[in-house]
C-alpha cells in the first residue's frame, strides 16, 4: 500500500476487466470522499455475485431509494431494541458467561478458535429472531458453518474472475459453489421466519428485527422493503454482517494476545484493578479501562478487517481535483488508512499506544475507519477477501460437542 502510494497518488484509476475503477489511498484521500462528499457517493456499484445473491435489495448492497428506507428501517429498528445501550449489554453479557462456560470445558487447554465466534453470532441471532441458540443447536451449528464456507468462497480467485468478467465466469460456472452455500443459508433463514413470526398484533412492541419486518410488512410497501424475498434478503445481510467482522475481530485478538503476551498481562492487570474478582464489565466502565479500550481498537486497527469497501458515485463530483462522472465506481482503500504513515507512528506494527495519550488516556483517532464512514457505512460481508486468521477450525466440529 505504502509504495504504490507514493508512486501512484492518493488517487488513481484501475481496469478491473473493462470497468475503470478509481481508487482512493491514504487519509486525506478517503477522508475527503467518504466525509466530504455527503450524498454523491452514497451508492454501490453493481458487484456480479451481489446482484446474483441479492438482487439489488438487502441492507448493504442496495442503493437509491430502496437502500434509504432499508437503512432507516435497520437503524431505528435496532435502536429500538437497545443497540449500544442497556438492554443489548444485559445480553451480551449473558453470552459471555455462557462463552466462558464452554471455554471452562477445556480446562486450558487448546480449544478451537472458532468458539469464539459463537457468542457474537448468537448476539446477532437474538436481535434478529429474538431468541438465542444453545452452542450444540444442528441449526446453529449448519448456519454458523455455511457463513464460513460462504465467506471463504467470496474470497476465492475464481470469484474475483467472475465479478470482473461476469460473462465468462457465468459460462464457467465460477459461481455456483457460492449459490449454493447462499441457498442453503437461505432455506435456513425461511424456516426461521416462518416458525418465529409475531405473536403481537400490528403496533405491538417489537421484540426483535423479524419482528418489525412483519409488523412494518402489514402495512404500505411502495419500495417492496418487506415482501418476503427482501425479508430474507435483509436477513441474510444481518447474518452475514453481524456474524463475521466481530467473529474475526476476537479471533485475531485471541492470536494478537497470544504473541504478546506482556499486552496481554497489561490488560488483565487493568480489568482485575478496575473491576475486582468476579464482577462483569459494564458500559459504563469503558472509560475506566483506557487501555483495555485502546487493544480492542488496536486489534482492529492492526488486522485491517474491511481492506476496502466500494461505493459508486451518484452524481458528478468533484473528488481530488478530477471530475468523476456518475456512476464511477470508487475503492476507497481503508487499509490504506488504517495504515498511513503520515497518521499512525508505527503502522505495521501491533501498538495500543496509538490511541492512548501521554497520560495514559484513551484518544479517538480520525483515522481509525475500520468500516468506512459516511452515509452508506455499516458493516458488510467481509468485503469478500478481508484477512483472517490463519487457524481455520470447522464450527461444527466435533471435539466441541463431545466435550461440552
Amino acid at each position: 500500500m505504502g509504495r504504490g502510494l507514493e508512486r501512484y497518488g492518493p488517487v488513481f484509476t484501475v481496469h478491473l476487466g473493462r470497468q475503470k475503477t478509481v481508487v482512493l489511498a491514504g487519509y486525506e484521500a478517503v477522508r475527503e470522499a467518504l466525509m466530504g462528499t455527503g450524498p454523491e457517493l452514497a451508492d454501490r456499484p453493481p458487484i456480479a455475485i451481489f446482484q446474483l445473491i441479492q438482487g439489488g435489495g438487502g441492507i448493504f448492497f442496495s442503493s437509491g431509494a430502496r437502500w434509504r428506507a432499508a437503512r432507516q428501517f435497520t437503524v431505528r429498528t435496532l435502536h429500538g431494541l437497545g443497540v449500544g445501550r442497556g438492554p443489548v449489554a444485559d445480553k451480551v453479557l449473558q453470552e459471555l458467561r455462557c462463552l466462558t462456560g464452554q471455554l471452562d470445558c477445556y480446562g486450558g487447554q487448546p480449544f478451537p478458535l472458532a468458539l469464539l465466534g459463537w457468542a457474537p453470532s448468537n448476539i446477532t441471532f437474538t436481535l434478529l429472531f429474538g431468541r438465542r441458540f444453545e452452542y450444540q443447536d444442528p441449526v446453529f451449528v449448519s448456519l454458523l458453518s455455511l457463513i464460513d464456507e460462504v465467506m471463504v468462497l467470496l474470497g476465492t480467485p475464481s470469484l474475483q474472475l467472475f465479478n470482473i468478467y461476469p460473462g465468462l465466469g457465468a459460462l464457467l460456472q465460477l459461481h455456483r459453489p457460492v449459490l449454493r452455500k447462499i441457498e442453503a443459508v437461505r432455506a435456513i433463514l425461511r424456516t426461521l421466519l416462518e416458525a418465529w413470526q409475531p405473536p403481537t398484533p400490528s403496533g405491538g412492541p417489537v421484540k426483535s428485527y423479524v419482528d418489525a419486518l412483519i409488523q412494518q410488512g402489514q402495512g404500505k410497501d411502495p419500495q417492496g422493503l418487506f415482501t418476503e424475498e427482501n425479508m430474507v434478503a435483509c436477513a441474510l445481510d444481518m447474518v452475514m454482517a453481524g456474524t463475521e467482522t466481530t467473529s474475526a475481530t476476537l479471533q485475531w485478538a485471541a492470536l494478537l494476545m497470544g504473541k504478546h503476551p506482556s499486552i496481554q498481562g497489561r490488560v488483565q492487570e487493568e480489568l482485575d484493578r478496575v473491576l475486582g474478582p468476579g464482577r462483569s464489565p459494564r458500559l459504563e466502565d469503558q472509560r475506566s479501562l483506557p487501555y483495555t479500550n485502546a487493544v480492542l481498537h488496536e486489534v482492529q486497527r492492526f488486522i485491517t478487517l474491511l481492506p476496502h469497501v466500494p461505493r459508486c458515485m451518484a452524481a458528478d463530483t468533484q473528488l481530488g481535483g478530477y471530475l468523476l462522472p456518475k456512476g464511477t465506481p470508487v475503492i476507497p482503500l481503508l487499509s490504506s488508512v488504517l495504515l498511513d504513515k503520515t497518521q499512525w507512528e508505527t503502522p505495521h506494527q501491533f501498538n495500543p499506544g496509538h490511541f492512548l495519550d501521554a497520560e495514559g488516556r484513551f484518544v479517538k483517532r480520525a483515522a481509525f475507519l475500520p468500516f468506512s464512514a459516511g452515509t452508506h457505512s455499516p458493516r458488510g460481508w467481509g468485503q469478500h477477501g478481508a484477512p483472517r486468521p490463519q487457524v481455520r477450525p470447522s464450527h461444527a466440529s466435533p471435539d466441541v460437542r463431545e466435550a461440552c
